[in-house]
């Protein structure tokens, strides 16, 4: 039950998350933004991470596994950011929502896991639930002109992040969720760095109002740094194919938020496609407690050996 609380709790943290990133926006250009919020995530876990566990010496067969998965949440963020400026809110929606099909693939093509039937109905569920959620805030959807190249961008974002949430899986089993996520953050955060240093340098910073810095500080702390290290906690509990439908419920709270703090439209479209995407994560309940067990019993196997 926990696994299902604290992947709720990550969907509600990105849910709130774009809400405060449109204010930010508002006072810094989007590079410049995410460069100010990778840096921020990484500051928090570079200072508080390493008091909260054991670090664990990198293997040299696991280097190469968390470069592939740095590399995605970098990937991801360069991506989204130039792809959301060519394309419209409501083409992004659908391909971010489309996350737990290429993380399914991505599993299928490096023979990680397999896709079952429940999990399989619970991701067509969540799919739909999005368009109803798109389709209930009224937002375009276009493939047109620059659309196209948007578009592409954004799934390309997307699948990166497929990457960053599958490789990032099998190293939770040696080392520490704080370890992994400040490792993530470094490589990110320095290729992010260089790519974004000219527009970087081309901001006046002393003219930045506060709650342009609130917002970026509060993005990259809360949505960048904590909810991601409990989603890589939360892949290796439940498996990174059925955590990843809880990526679609963000938007659930993401309408809530605009409709409470920005007064955007709440309408009942947006109700139905809550309400479905809550029936498809109650299809995959059973997969995340039959993963639970299996994890307990490895475990327990292990303790045993050790004797």
């Amino acid at each position: 039950m926990y696994v299902h609380l604290l992947l709720i709790l990550v969907a509600f943290i990105w849910g709130l998350n774009p809400p405060a990133m449109k204010i930010g926006l508002i006072h810094i250009p989007p590079m410049p933004y995410s460069a100010v919020r990778l840096f921020a995530a990484l500051a928090v876990g570079w200072l508080i991470f390493p008091r909260l566990c054991k670090w664990v010496p990198l293997r040299q067969q696991d280097k190469k596994t968390l470069f592939i998965s740095g590399l995605g949440f970098f990937f991801f963020h360069l991506f989204f950011t130039f792809g959301l400026q060519l394309t419209t809110a409501g083409n992004a929606a659908l391909i971010l929502g489309c996350l737990p099909v290429s993380i399914a693939i991505i599993n299928h093509f490096h023979r990680f896991d397999s896709i079952k039937p429940d999990v399989a109905k619970g991701i067509v569920l969540s799919l739909l639930g999005v368009v109803l959620m798109v389709a209930g805030t009224g937002k375009t959807i276009s493939f047109s002109g620059d659309h196209i190249g948007g578009a592409l961008l954004i799934l390309a974002a997307q699948i990166s992040y497929g990457y960053f949430t599958v490789f990032s899986r099998p190293l939770s089993t040696t080392y520490s969720v704080y370890q992994i996520t400040t490792y993530v953050l470094i490589i990110a955060t320095g290729l992010f760095g260089l790519v974004s240093l000219p527009s970087m340098l081309a901001v006046d910073w002393q003219a930045i109002p506060w709650p342009g810095w609130a917002s970026a500080f509060y993005s990259g702390i809360f949505p960048l740094c904590l909810a991601n290290c409990l989603w890589i906690w939360g892949t290796a509990k439940a498996g990174s194919t059925t955590a990843s439908l809880y990526f679609n419920l963000s938007p659930v709270f993401t309408v809530a938020a605009g409709y409470l703090i920005l007064g955007e439209t709440f309408g009942w479209m947006q109700f139905f496609g809550a309400v479905v995407i809550l029936m498809g994560l109650y299809l995959t309940k059973g997969r995340v407690q039959h993963r639970q067990q299996l994890n307990h019993n490895e475990y327990a196997k292990s303790c045993n050996s050790r004797r």
